[in-house]
């Protein structure tokens, strides 16, 4: 046996079994997933895939996050960030209450910037200095909204509650993240926009991917599609339709719909040829690099490893592209590395990953789960990557 942390995935998922009195074979049947892979994941033989993690929370009626272990408050803290999670949740709970009569909020053009600004940040990774800022920057935005009553003020809004889902989701608060996420809703309806109602979708049903609540996912993805229709024509709505189809190849992929999964690849690629790479509108990064990185997401989620792994080495993305979409992508290109074998290969990406967003990296459930996985292999590797595990708290 590999020597992993005591409460790694597989040993949280047996003692959440038997909390439940459940045998193995017991779990199996209701959760679907094969009784040799439960068996094997639990004594951390192999690695937790995202869809047997789904599929046994559903079945133990928990949440993903109870099952991954998030957040890891351990490494939360050590990195200053527990700290910073109290604020943003205040600053969510103050939506409805009006405009504050002891804030005089700045101009509406130094609010959209700053917006921008974070929207840049949590792309370059820096979720530190994003969380830090948030919090005054919402409770600003707030009373700016209720004063001037504008569309642009409501759609500013939801901008910032978009950057509280991001900080929320990245560092492992599901809760926190769906509160941000009604609230950009609530903002976006209030500002009447079409198009942020349409990305508000598609970012709750990514909520919906994590939890494993497919069926609820692909409505979700649905009516963005339906909210877009709404929306004035152009290379803007064209870019958010093809992110959404990307979601939802992801999501068909995910519940084990290759052909659905398919479809929506090749509708998000043929939109892609005509706008181009798009990575600054409304910072969702579509365009053909988008597509190949979800290419490559689709077949690992599909089991294919080897197809995942080969479209993963023979795709170049751009060094100017966002590093958190980078850090993300190596680490599926090392996931599915790690399944067929190529485990040097896997921990370069991983240490891909680290490098282009080291925050984010940190806090990632297929880094981690792939580390366990490498090192379940039983196979040398070099004295990073033990470093490495240091780094990630495990």
């Amino acid at each position: 046996m590999h020597s992993l942390p005591h409460d790694h995935t597989g040993a949280r998922i047996k003692r959440l079994r038997l909390e439940r009195h459940l045998t193995q074979r017991a779990l199996s049947d209701l959760s679907q997933v094969p009784y040799s892979t439960l068996t094997k994941t639990e004594q951390g033989v192999i690695p937790a895939s995202p869809h047997v993690i789904a599929s046994l929370a559903r079945a133990m009626r928990v949440e993903v996050a109870t099952v991954t272990g998030q957040p890891y408050v351990t490494e939360l803290r050590a990195d200053e960030l527990d700290v910073l999670i109290q604020p943003i949740r205040e600053s969510l709970d103050v939506y409805d209450l009006g405009a504050d009569p002891d804030i005089t909020p700045r101009p509406h053009r130094m609010l959209h910037d700053d917006s921008e600004a974070l929207l840049a940040a949590v792309r370059k990774g820096e979720i530190k200095r994003t969380a830090g800022q948030l919090p005054g920057l919402i409770i600003e935005a707030t009373t700016a909204a209720h004063v001037a009553a504008t569309s642009e003020g409501w759609l500013l809004l939801a901008d910032y509650y978009r950057t509280a889902y991001d900080v929320a989701s990245k560092l492992g608060f599901p809760d926190l993240a769906t509160i941000a996420l009604s609230r950009m809703e609530w903002a976006a309806e209030r500002g009447s926009g079409a198009v942020v109602g349409a990305i508000y979708r598609y970012m709750r049903s990514l909520t919906y991917l994590r939890a494993g609540q497919y069926r609820t996912g692909q409505r979700l993805i649905r009516t963005g599609l339906d909210a877009l229709g709404q929306a004035e024509s152009g290379r803007t709505r064209d870019v958010v339709t093809g992110q959404l189809h990307l979601g939802a190849a992801v999501m068909a992929a995910r519940a084990q719909s290759g052909d659905t999964a398919v479809g929506h690849l090749a509708e998000a690629e043929r939109i892609a040829v005509a706008t181009g790479e798009a990575a600054k509108v409304y910072w969702l990064a579509f365009g053909p690099t988008n597509v190949g990185v979800h290419r490559v997401s689709v077949h690992a989620e599909l089991a294919e490893y080897d197809t995942a792994a080969r479209l993963g080495r023979e795709l170049a993305v751009p060094q100017q592209w966002p590093a958190s979409r980078r850090s993300h992508h190596y680490a599926e290109v090392a996931r599915a590395q790690m399944w067929s074998g190529d485990l040097d290969d896997a921990f370069a990406n991983l240490l891909r990953a680290r490098k282009a967003a080291p925050q984010q990296a940190r806090y990632h459930q297929t880094v981690r789960e792939t580390y366990d996985g490498l090192e379940a292999a039983k196979r040398q590797l070099p004295d990073t990557f033990l470093s490495y595990g240091s780094w990630l708290g495990v």
